[in-house]
């Protein structure tokens, strides 16, 4: 998605010390206390916020955070797929707390902290989930040594699916894109898969894709047309035995984990084209480090990103990024990776700050004179499930001794990004 948008460093720590400087130490009436006020409890905070803290940033006190995203065609319409930021959860499915499906407990790393459904209802429009066959099925799962194991399963993929399903089926204008790590060897077992979750009747027909970086049809048309469902894999050989769509010969994407958050670096996958490259028109960037570590999230998502994103930008030869993937995106100090995709979609789509201020058919760079941040969210979304200080720890094990010290050995050298 072209654009030729300055870089817009200073404007997420400015609105935050802005908004710091005001937020109320005094609690407030149920569900009112807006962004960066204190809180105390997750029913203070006002629709899209919930009430957490960020002792990684050095913010112990609890204030109201946002949890939902603006949707770019609620301000913007009718613009070709490719011209968006949409946010994406990485390992999507890797969920902390939930419960064992294969009654081993479990010993892998986690990368998000509610359900999918949930994701979706607070405005993730990208899954990334990694497929394995196991147990005679197609399920969700880390691998160990290149092989999903009962200790490192989550669940069969198709429970996942069918939540995607309930979601488009209930959101009759929203478009989900899958990004599929593939290791599935069953001959047409993604094709029974997405058949199975009655996932059909929204699918993007790779036919239909646009090639050598063209333009993708309009948002509206993938809607008219019921075209909501963006299927990539991986493996290469199912675009011609299965019609689902080869990622890198539509995507360019920066490299996942450390080696993607090196300041003022950003360098492309090695399965992808250079980033700078006109041969796709779809771009991933990855922002998320090779470990995910719960309570460090919330400091990643508020200091460095906004560098991260200009860096890749210009890595990219001026091109914003389509896909924000990162670990635990409910996570920071204030706005998170929800204003940093306000700001891209903003700067791209009309020249402004933010998409919030955005102005349905005006000139590019004329904007609504808002006269001071908004902090107020007209959209609910999905709900949080609790208190993001309270929740689980993504590295708490509950086993002891030597076993467990080796297994963590091997799933760093072997944890699958």
């Amino acid at each position: 998605m072209e654009s030729t948008a300055l870089p817009f460093l200073v404007s997420i720590p400015l609105l935050h010390v802005l908004l710091l400087s005001s937020a109320a130490a005094a609690s407030c009436p149920l569900r009112s206390c807006q962004l960066l006020d204190s809180c105390s409890t997750a029913d203070d905070c006002a629709a899209g916020l919930y009430c957490g803290s960020c002792p990684a940033s050095g913010y112990v006190q609890p204030a109201c955070v946002r949890a939902l995203a603006y949707q770019p065609t609620a301000f913007v319409k009718g613009l070709p797929f490719n011209r968006y930021t949409w946010l994406v959860t990485h390992n999507s499915f890797s969920i902390v707390d939930e419960p064992s499906y294969t009654g081993i407990q479990r010993v892998t790393f986690y990368n998000q902290e509610d359900t999918v459904t949930n994701q979706l209802r607070n405005g993730v429009r990208g899954l990334m989930l990694d497929m394995y066959d196991f147990e005679n099925d197609i399920w969700l799962c880390h691998s160990f040594q290149g092989q999903c194991y009962n200790f490192t399963a989550f669940e069969p993929a198709i429970n996942t699916l069918k939540e995607v399903e309930v979601f488009l089926t209930e959101n009759p204008s929203e478009i989900v894109t899958i990004i599929i790590e593939d290791y599935v060897r069953a001959p047409e077992g993604l094709t029974k898969l997405f058949t199975d979750a009655g996932l059909v009747k929204f699918w993007y027909p790779v036919s239909e894709m646009p090639m050598n970086g063209m333009d993708w049809p309009s948002v509206t048309d993938m809607v008219v047309k019921s075209h909501r469902l963006l299927v990539f894999t991986s493996d290469a050989s199912k675009e011609a035995n299965e019609g689902i769509a080869y990622q890198w010969r539509y995507m360019v994407e920066n490299e996942p984990g450390d080696l993607g958050v090196v300041p003022g670096s950003c360098p492309n996958r090695k399965e992808s084209q250079p980033l700078n490259s006109r041969y796709a028109s779809l771009f991933l960037q990855n922002y998320f480090p090779t470990i995910p570590i719960q309570n460090e999230a919330c400091k990643e998502h508020s200091v460095g990103f906004t560098e991260m994103v200009d860096a890749c930008y210009r890595a990219a030869g001026n091109i914003m990024p389509n896909f924000l993937a990162v670990n635990f995106y409910m996570r920071s100090n204030g706005g998170g990776v929800f204003d940093i995709q306000d700001r891209i979609n903003g700067l791209a789509l009309c020249g402004c700050s933010t998409i919030t201020v955005c102005q349905a058919g005006a000139p590019m760079g004329v904007c609504k004179n808002t006269g001071s941040p908004n902090r107020t969210f007209k959209n609910g979304g999905g709900t949080y499930s609790g208190y993001v200080e309270l929740s689980g720890s993504a590295l708490m094990l509950h086993f002891s001794g030597h076993l467990v010290v080796k297994l963590l050995i091997a799933l760093l050298i072997s944890y699958s990004l």
